[in-house]
């Protein structure tokens, strides 16, 4: 009764108004369980973020292969094999998994995967070097990337039946606050070489894999009620009903056309990163790269979840200003040649990650929230596969960097994130249902 207490003073001073707890969503029965199911949700999060950061395909596995001697040819497939591996599967695999009443476990086994798959990387970075490593590494990260892809289908429909509207984003936001902690962490003793660099990136693979194991062991102990299984038929048929969604709810449509256009945040680092170095200032050093990331995820998580949970809409609408503004002033810049020195480029690259956050916080609460139990599976499902398939797209930004440079891409998603602004300004505010 006592541990009771203290964890439910200890929720009530993280996400508690004056007003008092009131559960406007979830049963009376799920509002009794919610103080624990809170902080499990909190720390299962935070490790699975912690792994994230620890494996980071766009700089720790790239660094890693090209330390390897992997063909480039391979280790440009990294990104689009995690992201797509973790998007695309999800229109199919919602039908399967609206099968099961209580979707913690599916969430649990893949996390797991995931583990198993954070170490098999690692033990071929001892074992394996040149085209067997690279290849024998993207593998182990499609099966990594298809786990996640369970996983991100039934997270919000776990987190909706588990949590109450008003506190999600705190949850999701608090999470990523600590797991930045780690990378931080991470980050620091790459760049100032406390330990063989080498050695630091396997242990890393290695923590990451514990990590997600730990998650999936911790997940598996949240107090979940069964849930809707309605869907649950052929896959191919699920598939072509979430499709209905975008004719029938036109704020879905919306939604994902907002979400499209804010994957710049995403892919724009790259080419950032290319144009500085072209101007002179190799920004390549691994630390440096996971660091600025880690400290706009530390900075600006919880505030960005905070926010969320009163306004997603008015998040993503922000969101996409200032990254319409740091994407407008990187290419700016680079087509004035004053790129070049000081800290111009990491103080803008550390903005557009700040964006970056408010963008994953704001679309994930504002989905979570504009659904209902009933949707909320398919909801998810069908707009990450739409984005999986857009993310793929978004290859063509190095063909266009190739011919006309990365300032040109620059300015191109400059004007994506512009677009943004009048997309998310145009969603409803679902907090307020």
């Amino acid at each position: 009764m006592a541990s009771r207490s203290t964890t439910e003073k200890a929720f009530q001073s993280i996400v508690i108004d004056d007003e008092g707890r009131v559960c406007a969503e979830i049963p009376e029965s799920a509002c009794q369980q919610e103080p624990g199911n809170f902080f499990k949700h909190v720390g299962a999060l935070a490790l699975t973020k912690s792994a994230d950061g620890l494996i980071d395909p766009k700089l720790v596995l790239s660094w890693l292969m090209t330390s390897l001697g992997a063909p480039v040819a391979l280790i440009g497939l990294l990104v689009p094999v995690r992201e797509a591996g973790a998007l695309l599967p999800q229109l199919l695999t919602a039908g399967y998994l609206r099968r099961l009443q209580r979707r913690k476990w599916a969430w649990a086994i893949g996390s797991t995967i995931q583990g198993l798959a954070a170490a098999a990387i690692g033990i071929i970075a001892i074992s394996l070097t040149g085209a067997a490593a690279g290849w024998a590494i993207v593998m182990a990260l499609a099966i990594l990337a298809l786990a996640r892809s369970v996983c991100s289908v039934c997270y919000k429909d776990v987190l909706g039946k588990t949590i109450d509207k008003s506190r999600r984003g705190t949850a999701t936001g608090l999470a990523g606050s600590i797991a930045s902690v780690t990378v931080i962490v991470y980050a620091l003793s790459l760049s100032f070489h406390l330990v063989d660099r080498m050695m630091l990136v396997i242990g890393g693979l290695f923590l990451a894999g514990g990590a997600w194991l730990l998650s999936a062991a911790l997940f598996a102990t949240l107090t979940e009620r069964a849930g809707a299984t309605e869907g649950g038929k052929s896959a191919l048929k699920e598939a072509w009903k979430n499709f209905t969604y975008l004719r029938d709810d036109p704020q879905l449509t919306r939604f994902i056309l907002t979400r499209g256009l804010l994957t710049a945040t995403a892919l724009a680092p790259p080419f950032m990163i290319a144009v500085g170095s072209s101007a002179g200032e190799g920004y390549d050093k691994l630390g440096f790269l996971v660091l600025a990331s880690a400290l706009a995820s530390l900075l600006s998580s919880f505030v960005w979840g905070r926010l969320s949970d009163r306004s997603s809409r008015k998040v993503l609408t922000f969101s996409a200003m200032v990254a319409a503004i740091i994407l407008a002033a990187t290419s700016w810049l680079a087509f004035a040649g004053s790129l070049a020195g000081g800290y111009i480029l990491p103080m803008l690259l550390f903005g557009l990650m700040i964006a970056y956050q408010g963008v994953r916080l704001g679309r994930s609460t504002h989905l979570v929230d504009m659904a209902d139990e009933d949707t909320r599976a398919a909801y998810t499902a069908l707009s990450n596969t739409v984005i999986g398939v857009l993310l793929l797209a978004g290859g063509v930004f190095s063909l266009v960097a190739n011919w006309f440079g990365g300032e040109v891409v620059l300015a191109i998603m400059a004007g994506m994130s512009g677009l943004a602004i009048l997309a998310a300004w145009g969603l409803d505010e679902v907090q307020r249902g």
